[in-house]
């Protein structure tokens, strides 16, 4: 039934309202989504989004004059994604919490013959409730089954179903004869619009630890093949400095009338390593008997633990060098 041109107009108004008034859009397929559950969707949103729908030749108009009246909108490129028997949701709030929304809202459907199942559709075994006169039927869809206590008792589950294929009409009675209500319908998301980007709703699923996972794995790589080719980068700059820190300590340990204040450490380590291990025992025996006081053995520090850091400096570990 077309519109009334009062209604129309105010369609004009709203829409060109909510295109002023918005810069992402949710395009989300409608099938079999009944107005009891489109207005119980609307009500959940309320004050976060607005849902949409409409007639695409006229939500097409309206976005054609929109865009003649403000060429440098961003909403002026969704005319695109009018296609087929979709709908859309706008907001300007965090898509995913919104995106939760849209979802949420689901109710069970039966299985309507010639429907096309989203999902694989089983029978439970277990007692059906029918009477044994029903027997036949059960027996066309081969459904194994045998009388118990006066009644029809399926005997092992079985799959009846497959998602992508047609509901048929005996399939559908089944069902229906059991109470099963298989399917469960809502809105569902296709794509979405973000200040002139489109791109699909798996996108939404990206946390900010799956990004820095990914940049992490990034930036190894980047210092694994500057370091092996040569070639400075950013990423490779630490690992770099330690290596050439590492290089200077291994020249000074080898002279014996050349050193430098960070490498004395390391000499003297490898000079007298007892006079580093002397401390242990001294640990060790706190542990057996009473506390230790403190003393000056506290303030011996073990030169490759702790006394300096990957440049030398002292307060830190080396880190991985």
């Amino acid at each position: 039934m077309p519109l009334s041109k009062e209604k129309k107009r105010a369609y004009v108004v709203k829409m060109n309202r909510i295109l002023s008034s918005y810069t992402k859009v949710f395009v989300v397929e409608v099938e079999n989504v009944g107005s009891t559950q489109m207005n119980t969707t609307r009500a959940a949103m309320r004050g976060k989004a607005e849902i949409l729908m409409g007639k695409n030749t006229l939500m097409r108009k309206i976005i054609k004059d929109f865009q003649k009246e403000n060429p440098d909108h961003v909403m002026a490129n969704i005319l695109d994604l009018i296609e087929g028997n979709v709908g859309y949701v706008f907001t300007n709030d965090d898509l995913p919490p919104i995106r939760d929304l849209i979802l949420a809202n689901k109710v069970p459907a039966p299985a309507r013959p010639n429907a096309v199942a989203p999902i694989d559709v089983s029978i439970p075994a277990g007692p059906t409730g029918c009477d044994p006169g029903q027997t036949s039927f059960f027996q066309t869809l081969q459904v194994p089954t045998k009388i118990m206590k006066g009644q029809i008792e399926i005997t092992n589950s079985m799959d009846l179903i497959k998602k992508g294929e047609k509901v048929g009409y005996a399939e559908a009675a089944l069902l229906e004869k059991l109470k099963i209500r298989p399917f469960s319908y809502g809105l569902e998301v296709n794509k979405i619009f973000d200040n002139g980007s489109v791109f699909g709703v798996e996108v939404l699923d990206i946390t900010p630890e799956i990004l820095q996972a990914r940049f992490m794995a990034a930036c190894r790589k980047v210092a694994a093949i500057s370091l092996e080719i040569g070639f400075p980068t950013q990423a490779a700059l630490p690992h770099t400095i330690g290596n050439c820190f590492k290089s200077l300590v291994a020249v000074a340990v080898g002279l014996d009338n050349y050193t430098f204040k960070e490498a004395q450490p390391f000499k003297d380590f490898l000079a007298n390593p007892s006079a580093f291990a002397s401390a242990a025992p001294a640990a060790g025996a706190a542990t057996d008997s009473k506390p230790v006081e403190a003393g000056p053995a506290e303030e011996e520090v073990d030169a490759l633990d702790g006394g300096m850091d990957m440049f030398g400096g002292g307060g830190g570990g080396g880190g991985d060098y």
